[in-house]
């Protein structure tokens, strides 16, 4: 399978990927930003029962790369996004 070409941006939606594929991206995605010079950005992982949210929430505490998360305001996304800042 060939990889997907994405836009690297300040917010990553989640909806269109396996959630087997969300570890992998997450890292891949923290650096592609950090490459970028973007050190803020907003992950949408949707509301539902928070598993998505628990699990990306994870892999943030244990990046190296993450300086803090938070859950987004309800401008942003509310308790269905989480926002990040890298370490520059």
């Amino acid at each position: 399978m060939q990889p997907v070409k994405i836009v690297i941006e300040d917010v990553l939606d989640l909806h269109t990927f396996k959630p087997k594929d969300v570890p992998d991206l997450l890292e891949d995605y923290i650096f592609e930003c950090i490459k970028a010079g973007i050190f803020s950005m907003r992950i949408i992982h949707g509301k539902g029962k928070g598993i998505q949210k628990k699990r990306v929430q994870k892999l943030l505490k244990n990046n190296p790369r993450v300086e803090s998360f938070q859950d987004a305001s309800l401008e942003a996304g509310g308790w269905g996004a989480t926002l990040v800042n890298l370490k520059e």
